[in-house]
């Protein structure tokens, strides 16, 4: 069968589940974009600016697996490149395409318009080789098996991928394989995975302080059943990194929190470092989610699950895929139940108490955060910006079924902005409130008008402190550099979107919070919501860190 090369990645890029392609027209890429409107069950969603087209399609891909983001050459792959890197960063399969110059002016080296005027057409490739899994510029003679080889990469690793769809080439016909399957899992080495069965259930049968602690790995392979039923069959506590909040229920009782090396709550820092096992899932301990690097606990007792690897202490049993080495251990745990009782450890509750309604006279972060904690609820998807809303979020206990949405590892400031785009179009019928802040909120700000163009309702909460309160928590407090303008926000939604589009609010006090959050538990459109603070007004425990990340980046000159 000959489909074109276009009609050939469009089918390729549903049969993975993708609904959704974000992204700007350019001429390079006009086509491909004629198909996608002719394509049934597939929707472009145009954007302000290419960064924001693949920030939307990160956030879309966390509610919804997978997603794509479409651009021109040159300039707009630059333009998406940062957003892409940050879901590398992260683990999140975004299919990142360019529609680039034909092929005749690249083989001719032709001085074109989005190019360095130097003839060179390798020199995006080579920036996309940094931060993608897998990459292709697709030709005639090998298109079919380039587009099936990247797209399997995506699906199979959880990483974004990079295709050059060349403009003279997007309708060229191609003989297409029929029928196959382009994301097949890899499956298990059966040696290895019998022998890290066999060595995971010594171990946890040898346990009597068992804790499992859990990274971005169990969302982004979706092991939240897998792990679950394993802390309950034996009743080992369980905490998450700051990268899989809310990937399992924090209403758990073997839930203890955020773990964060010694940023965590004592007692858990405790349960971890006293552990005589510690099975982690997929675990990266990284500047921001290891308390500049203050983990602690027995290194010989660490069991580290890979996607497709495991390491026990020294140990390492390779080509062994997560979902089969839990479905092993959980399967060897219930025959020998059912043969012999097995001695359950008892778990240790270390949660934070969660807040409530704050009294008419106090107004600050810290009793707003509190007041928050009672107005989120079950199914929401929470998505918390990087600065004093991740900080204040991070350790707040999530009610059951919530999305929690946040970038701490690539940490750039206004990507949840055009991410609630993608997450409000990957599941629309959820309640979605974004917490940013007014600097990260200036980055992106322009995608507003995309939320409310869809008609969407979020709930958008923009803490305005006038400034960087996160970064003068670190250095320069009363410096003119943390400074920003202090744009009249909660007008914005009138200016970016329809008359009436929008309920805008501001609050300033307690009372003021109380009226606001009243409109907001039923909305009918989008309620966004401006709050006053104080510059250095931020959540409990921001200032502690602020002295953490200034010694460890500037030593005793941070200090002067």
């Amino acid at each position: 069968m000959r489909k074109s090369v276009g009609t050939y990645l469009i089918e390729r890029l549903q049969q993975l589940g993708v609904r959704r392609i974000y992204g700007v027209p350019g001429d390079y890429n006009l086509e491909f974009l004629e198909l996608i409107e002719q394509a049934e069950g597939l929707t472009f969603i145009g954007n302000c600016n290419e960064l924001n087209a693949a920030y939307a399609a990160d956030g879309d891909a966390r509610l919804s697996g997978i997603s794509a983001v479409l651009t021109t050459y040159g300039v707009g792959d630059l333009s998406a490149l940062s957003a892409i890197a940050g879901s590398y960063a992260e683990g999140v399969p975004v299919i990142m395409i360019s529609g680039i110059p034909p092929l005749h002016a690249i083989a001719q080296r032709a001085l074109l318009h989005h190019t360095l005027a130097d003839g060179g057409y390798e020199n995006v490739m080579n920036c996309y080789r940094q931060f993608t899994v897998a990459q292709a510029r697709l030709v005639p003679q090998d298109a079919a098996v380039e587009i099936d080889r990247v797209l399997g990469a995506a699906w199979r690793e959880k990483q974004p991928v990079y295709l050059q769809l060349p403009s003279d080439t997007c309708c060229v016909s191609i003989a297409a394989p029929a029928g196959s399957d382009i994301s097949p899992q890899p499956g298990s080495d059966p040696v290895q995975l019998q022998a890290a069965v066999a060595e995971i259930v010594r171990r946890l049968e040898q346990a009597t302080r068992p804790v499992l602690l859990l990274d971005a790995l169990v969302r982004r392979y979706d092991l939240g059943a897998w792990v679950r039923q394993l802390s309950e069959m034996l009743d080992i506590p369980f905490a998450t990194l700051a990268t899989s909040k809310a990937a399992l229920c924090e209403t758990s009782p073997h839930y203890q929190g955020i773990y964060g090396g010694k940023a965590s709550s004592p007692a858990l820092y405790d349960l971890v470092r006293q552990a005589d096992c510690v099975i982690g899932l997929g675990v990266r301990f990284v500047d921001a989610t290891s308390g500049y690097f203050s983990q602690s606990f027995d290194s010989d007792a660490f069991i580290n699950i890979g996607a497709f690897d495991v390491r026990c202490g020294t140990d390492a049993f390779m080509g062994v895929a997560a979902a089969d080495l839990l479905d092993g251990v959980l399967a060897h745990l219930a025959a020998r139940a059912s043969s012999s009782p097995t001695t359950k450890t008892t778990p240790v509750t270390t949660t934070e108490v969660p807040g409530k309604a704050i009294g008419t006279a106090e107004w600050g972060q810290p009793a707003f955060w509190a007041r928050i904690q009672t107005f989120l609820r079950t199914g929401d998807v929470v998505l918390a910006d990087n600065g004093t809303s991740l900080v204040a979020l991070t350790h707040m206990r999530m009610p059951a079924e919530c999305h929690f949405v946040s970038q701490p590892i690539w940490a750039a400031i206004g990507y949840t902005l055009p991410a609630l785009l993608g997450a409000l179009n990957a599941s629309p019928e959820r309640r979605h409130l974004l917490f940013i802040g007014d600097g990260s909120f200036q980055m992106t700000a322009q995608e507003l008008s995309s939320i409310l163009r869809a008609g969407h309702r979020p709930v958008i909460f923009l803490l305005n402190n006038r400034g960087y309160t996160i970064e003068r928590m670190i250095l320069g407090e009363k410096a003119a550099y943390n400074d920003i303008a202090n744009w009249d926000y909660a007008a914005l939604p009138d200016v970016l979107g329809p008359s009436g589009g929008a309920v805008c609010l501001r609050a300033g006090n307690a009372d003021e919070l109380e009226a606001a959050l009243r409109q907001a538990e039923d909305p009918r459109h989008l309620v966004f919501i401006e709050l006053a603070f104080e510059p250095m007004d931020g959540p409990t425990g921001i200032a502690s860190f602020g002295g953490v990340v200034r010694r460890y980046d500037y030593g005793a000159f941070g200090e002067g």
